[in-house]
């Protein structure tokens, strides 16, 4: 048996592909309907591994993913940055003039929105890019096309009418690897935490300032609310380094004085595009 690893959708969905090139032959890929099941199903033993969706590089960040990174007890083991083609896909025979409504997730829809905006086309949302690919065959209507890999028209038997109608070429998906235990070190590394500040004047930049005197480049940062209360927001970070690290631990360990809350959600490889680093 391989490794069994998580991902949000059907086969043929971009988090299924990501699983295939983070793990290669030795993985399972295991649906799940939603990214707080992916989540469930790792904590709960289910599987060995999960692979959420984190930012897009057109439409930015997952909230789901980032609110449930909040609350697991998981830790993020590894990163995928996927190069993402979108195919219009229809029912052989289909032609794009006949087409009048196009389905997909909503992030797929929002990174082709100038595309489908110069057909014409009525939008309707669904849960999953290729599961949006079997509804169409499912209806059989020669109106209705889906947005979605060419791997899932290839696995539904489907037709592909256009390839690559992305507004924006460069669209990449950065996704987590979710598990237990520690990764193996790498050349590259990244640690990723959540912090929350007491509201005050320059609590930001101090906190900030605890990477930047000790030479640690930050490679994101994320605001999201609370929830708790108002207009109050947890800080999502990513840095280059290892938790192992003096500097880093420092750093973590100022940040810490100045914070109301601080979560480290792991240390892991960078993601390099040499399959051999993998």
């Amino acid at each position: 048996m391989g490794l069994r690893v998580a991902f949000q959708g059907e086969r043929g969905a971009y988090s299924e592909e990501a699983v295939i090139r983070y793990f290669g032959e030795k993985a399972e890929p295991q649906p799940r309907k939603t990214i707080s099941m992916v989540f469930m199903s790792v904590e709960a033993g289910e599987v060995e591994a999960g692979v959420v969706p984190v930012e897009n590089s057109i439409e930015g960040s997952v909230g789901e993913s980032y609110d449930a990174l909040l609350t697991t007890s998981l830790k993020v083991i590894g990163e995928i940055n996927l190069r993402i083609s979108h195919c219009l896909i229809s029912l052989p025979g289909a032609t794009i003039d006949g087409l009048r409504r196009v389905v997909s997730h909503p992030q797929a829809l929002a990174q082709c929105r100038a595309y489908l905006a110069s057909l014409g086309l009525e939008t309707i949302s669904h849960y999953d890019t290729a599961a949006a690919v079997r509804l169409v065959k499912e209806t059989g209507d020669k109106s209705l096309a889906a947005i979605a890999s060419a791997r899932a028209a290839e696995i539904h038997g489907m037709e592909i009418l256009a390839r690559g109608i992305e507004d924006y070429g460069r669209n990449f998906t950065r996704f987590f690897v979710i598990g237990r235990g520690e990764p193996p070190r790498a050349e590259r590394e990244k640690t990723s935490i959540i912090f929350a500040l007491p509201h005050k004047p320059g609590a930001l930049y101090e906190a900030l300032g605890a990477f930047a005197k000790r030479g640690i480049n930050l490679t994101k940062i994320e605001s999201r609310p609370t929830r708790a209360r108002p207009w109050q927001y947890n800080f999502y970070v990513d840095f280059e380094g290892h938790i192992s690290e003096e500097r880093v631990k420092d750093a973590l360990s100022e940040l810490a004085g100045r914070s109301i809350l601080l979560k480290v959600l792991g240390s892991y490889p960078a993601w390099s595009d040499n399959p051999s680093d993998h």
